[in-house]
C-alpha cells in the first residue's frame, strides 16, 4: 500500500497522530523537525510558568513512553517508516535538555536549541549509529520497535547537547 500524506484530518483521526504530530507543527512544509523543536521549546517555557521544575520532570521522562506508541501508531498509519511529519521525537528531547538545564536564561536555552538541531540534522558519530540502530519498519511482526527507532536517535541527540553544554561550561 502507497504512504498516506499527513493532513489536518489525518492528524485529527486519532490522539497518537496529534501528539506524533506534534499537535500540528508536523505539518509544516518547511523544516518540520526545526518547527517541532521550535513548538517544544515554546510550549517547555509556558508550562515551566505553571508547574515545578520537579513536574517539568516527569513530563520531560512520560513524554518518552507517551511518545513511542504516538510514533509507532503514526509511522504504522502513515505507512512511512520514520516520517518525517513525525515531529514528537524532537520535542520530547528539547524538553528533557531544557529540563536538565533548569534554571536556563534565554541565552543558554538558544544555545541548546542550535546544538540540538545540529546533533539531529547532522547526526554525526552517536546520533547517526543511534538513527540505524533499530530497523524502522512499521509493517513488521515487531513493528512497535519502530517508534523506539524514530525516538532513539534524538535522545542521543539531546545527551550529545547536554555533554557539549557541560563541556563548554567546565572550560568556561
Amino acid at each position: 500500500m502507497p504512504p498516506v500524506r499527513p493532513t489536518w484530518a489525518f492528524l485529527r483521526a486519532h490522539p497518537a497522530h496529534v501528539i506524533a504530530l506534534g499537535f500540528g507543527a508536523g505539518l509544516s512544509r518547511l523544516a518540520p523537525g526545526t518547527v517541532g523543536t521550535l513548538w517544544g521549546w515554546a510550549a517547555f517555557v509556558l508550562l515551566a510558568q505553571v508547574l515545578s521544575p520537579f513536574a517539568m520532570g516527569v513530563l520531560a521522562l512520560a513524554a518518552w513512553p507517551l511518545g513511542w506508541w504516538a510514533c509507532t501508531v503514526t509511522a504504522r498509519n502513515l505507512r512511512v517508516p520514520d516520517p518525517g511529519a513525525v515531529v514528537w521525537d524532537e520535542i520530547a528531547a528539547i524538553w528533557l535538555v531544557l529540563w536538565l538545564l533548569l534554571p536556563a536564561g534565554l541565552l543558554a536555552q538558544i544555545v541548546a536549541f542550535a546544538l540540538f538541531r545540529l546533533f539531529d540534522a547532522a547526526k554525526p558519530g552517536p546520533v547517526g549509529w543511534a538513527d540505524r540502530l533499530i530497523p524502522h519498519d512499521p509493517t513488521a511482526p515487531r513493528w512497535a520497535l519502530s517508534g523506539l527507532g524514530i525516538l532513539l536517535d534524538d535522545l542521543v541527540a539531546a545527551f550529545c547537547t547536554l555533554l557539549v553544554i557541560a563541556l563548554a561550561r567546565a572550560l568556561w
